[in-house]
Parts: structure tokens; sequence; C-alpha cells
């Protein structure tokens, strides 16, 4: 019989799913399973109601030495199989040996793992010691869930050489919510609008709308700027310095000042290595490994252009450190002072034009992705911003959703669609026109563009020319406002 989510469990079908599969499967070779994603995405809180829906143990470790660890570690076993007092454990062999002595089924979560490896480095080979032949675990039908947030200590179990490669029948990321079940998730899915200009902020992480404001959530559009300043801006709610923590909590960030000023720059739109790097005044050599670690904590991703395979951009993957960098850094002194109000009204503008614009064309391309066979009959191979060199202007025209055919490698020769997006801007025929252009030259490279759809996404709507051309389009124009976005 399969394991029941709770009804508190908001959403996370497919995790439990997982999760609960991981659990009933009778194979002795799953055995263990390892559970990652950014902080605040509700890990713990998923785990901890499978824990209590099977009766099983779940420890969360702390940033402990060997010895504190070991100690709090040997509470919480005694608690949970009803020994009273404390085990006293000498090393993790001792207690990998008794844990598997101690519980003979059943489920195991132990949390916050980074912690528990950063104290004590041989923890990894310790438990795939346990788990390889003659090993305490090799036999036993206890499932073993190793999970944490550091995702460059998590990412690396693993991977490559690392002791538990090959030993894992569950490797689940736990990632945000999409843009339209955080839209549930915070009761604004009626209101398009208000749902992008609060994703613009705090994404799709879970624990925002909750743990982190109080249960504050903006009543309607009206109340969104009210809401902004009690609480992100507000330094009496713990979301106001959560940011800050994001980046400070991972372990292979060294110096937390050049970190923020790489993310100020791609916040504020430098967004290749040479423009970040222009923008710091370093050379684009120096920049190189902040750049890697920052992509190994999965706080900013690296994007290739759709057409030019030798040119790559960087954007952020977390909302909230865009809003920090781009509204919240430069104003941090009024703040602090109490005056967000203030801050507010002179970052407002800024924060429009480079906070929600940017992340707006981001939902449209996660938008055209998940619809692909409904707009175009057919799964691509790659959606992605993308520039087109027009020489005989003596420019580039940037494709904001480029979405191109399967293909072999990088040669995703057919175009299936060109698309433009603006969040405050209502879109007319010289928006349609730059696609044309750009559909023409791209023709001219030997791309297949007979079919190519041209589509205007927009939050602010269309002209009626556009409208009109677009209906006379046979199907190759196509317009998105925040309704079709939302599907409403």
């Amino acid at each position: 019989m399969a394991i029941a989510k709770p009804d508190h469990v908001f959403d996370r079908e497919v995790e439990w799913a997982g999760l609960t599969r991981f659990v009933e499967a009778e194979s002795p070779g799953v055995r263990l399973g390892v559970v990652s994603g950014r902080r605040r995405q509700g890990k713990t809180f998923l785990l901890n109601a499978l824990a209590q829906a099977v009766g099983g143990f779940h420890f969360v470790a702390a940033d402990d030495t060997e010895v504190e660890g070991l100690r709090r570690f040997g509470e919480a076993l005694a608690v949970h199989t009803g020994g009273g007092g404390q085990f006293h454990f000498n090393s993790w062999d001792e207690a990998i040996d008794r844990l598997y002595a101690l519980i003979p089924r059943g489920v195991v979560v132990i949390d916050e793992f980074p912690y528990l490896v950063k104290a004590s480095p041989a923890l990894p080979s310790l438990l795939q010691r346990a788990l390889d032949p003659g090993g305490v675990a090799r036999e036993s039908p206890v499932k073993l869930l190793l999970c944490g947030s550091a995702m460059s200590v998590m990412g690396g179990l693993l991977a490559g050489n690392a002791p538990l490669r090959g030993r894992a029948g569950l490797e689940l990321v736990v990632q945000p919510l999409d843009y339209l079940t955080a839209a549930r998730f915070w009761g604004c899915e009626d209101e398009p609008e208000l749902a992008v200009l609060l994703h613009s902020i705090v994404g799709g992480t879970p624990a925002y709308r909750h743990e982190l404001v109080n249960s504050d959530a903006p009543e309607s559009l009206g109340d969104f700027d009210e809401w902004v300043i009690r609480t992100v801006l507000n330094p009496l709610v713990p979301l106001f310095r959560e940011a800050r923590y994001l980046l400070a909590e991972e372990t292979e960030i060294r110096d937390p000042a050049l970190y923020h000023a790489v993310l100020g720059a791609i916040a504020t739109g430098h967004t290749t290595r040479g423009g970040i790097a222009n923008y710091l005044g370093r050379p684009s050599t120096h920049i190189g490994h902040p750049l890697v670690v920052l992509e190994d904590c999965r706080l900013i991703r690296r994007e290739q252009d759709a057409f030019r395979p030798g040119r790559s951009v960087y954007r952020i993957a977390e909302p909230l450190i865009s809003f920090y960098e781009g509204v919240m850094r430069r104003t941090w002194s009024f703040l602090e002072r109490g005056q967000a109000r203030d801050a507010w009204r002179l970052s407002r503008e800024g924060f429009l034009a480079q906070v929600v614009g940017p992340h707006f064309e981001e939902l449209c391309r996660e938008f055209t992705l998940r619809s692909a066979v409904e707009l175009f009959g057919a799964l691509p191979g790659h959606v992605s911003a993308g520039t087109v060199t027009d020489p005989a202007n003596r420019t580039t025209i940037e494709i904001d959703v480029a979405v191109l055919a399967p293909g072999d490698g990088a040669n995703h020769r057919t175009v299936m669609s060109l698309g433009e997006a603006k969040w405050g801007k209502v879109l007319g025929l010289r928006h349609l026109d730059r696609l044309r252009r750009a559909r023409d030259l791209l023709a001219a490279k030997n791309f297949d563009t007979s079919r190519t759809v041209l589509m205007c996404y927009s939050g602010a709507g269309f002209d009626p020319a556009l409208r009109a051309e677009a209906a006379a389009g046979d199907g190759l124009i196509k317009l998105i406002d925040l309704d079709t976005l939302y599907g409403r």
C-alpha cells in the first residue's frame, strides 16, 4: 500500500512519489538515497513528514565539531529507540555499527549531512564501507537518506571517484516550486500581474511564504508595494537578511564581498564573462573561480546563446538574490535605519526594469518550454535567449525566447520560434518587424525558418495593429499575455 502524502505537505507530488518508491523498494541493492537542493526549499519538511509517516529516524546535524556531532547523534538515537539517556560513540565507525544494530528496518534520515562531513571528512568513506559487501548495512533493509543544502558538497557525494558513487538508488534534487505552483501557494493565481511581481522577489521558495514573513502575503496587487515595505525591506522580518545568508552559508565561498560583486554585476545586466570582469575592473581570468563556485552552489547558471555556440551568459538562479543586488544592496544604509519607504520609492523603477523585466523573460522561456507541444506540435531541443548579428545595420538583435528544434549537439538548425518579451511595454508592429528581420537574417545563414512562429510576450498588452496582424498570420504569429502565461 502506497504511503499517503500528509495534507500539510503542499504539492511535491513527484518528490513524494520518488521517496516512497525508494522506501518501499524490495531490491537489496536499494539502500542509499541522496536528497539535495538549495536552502528553504522544504527538504527537511518533506523528509520529516516521510519519517513520521513510516516511523523512521530523522537526525538533523548542526555545525558542530566531530565530538559534538557524535554526542548529539547518540542522544537522538537513544531517544528514537526508547533506550533513554544517550549512547556514547568514540567514532563514526562505532556510531554507524550501532545505528544498523538498533534500527533493523525502516528509514534513517541524516539531514544537513555536509555539516558532518565538514567535521569528519572520512564519513562518506565509512558509509561506503558499511554499504559494500561485508559491511553492516549490506544485508539490512534499512533505507538511508542523506540530505543537505550545501550544493557543492552534496553534488560531489556521487560524482567522479567519490566513495559513495554507484551506491545510491535515489538522487533527488528538490527544486523551487514552478511559477504556476508558486502562484497557487501564495494565493495569487487569479492575479497574474501580482504573481509575476511576487515571483520576481521570492521565486518558488516555499519557506518564504510562512516562516520568513510571518505568513504575510499581499492581499491584492494594490497591496504589493506596502507588502514589500513591511516585509522584504523591513529589518525586523527574517527575509530581510536572507539573501546575505544564502551566500554566507555556502562552505566554498571564502570572500563574500567578491561574490556579491559578481552577483551585483549580473543583476545589473552585465551577464557575459567579459562584461562581469569589466564591471568589476578585473581581468576576466580573475573571475573564473568565483563563477565556477557560484555555479556549483546553484546560485547562478550559465546559458548558451541560441545562435552563437561560443557565447554564454550568466543568470542569477535565485530571485531573492537578484532583488537584493538590484534593490537592497544599493539602499542598505536607508533600510538599516528603517527608511524602507524612501528606499522603495527610489528603487521601484529600477526594480521593474532590472529585476522584473529579466525575470519576466525567464518566465516566458519557462512557459514556452512547458507549452511547446501545444504551441508548436513538437518538443524543442533548446529554449534560451539568443543574439542575431545584423551586419547591414551594424547591430545585433536580442531574441528573448528562441526555440530550436532537436539537433545533433550544438547543431540545431531549425528555428521553431523567435520571441520578444516586454514586461512594461505595449507591443506593436515594430516589435514584430524586429523578429521578422531576425528570422530573415537566420535564413540567410542556412537556418530553416520556413515555419518559424513569431511570438510576442507582454505584461502590458498589444496594440490593435499587432492584434490584427496576428489574427491574419496563419498561426505563425502568436501573442502571449499574462492570462495565457498563467493558463487563465
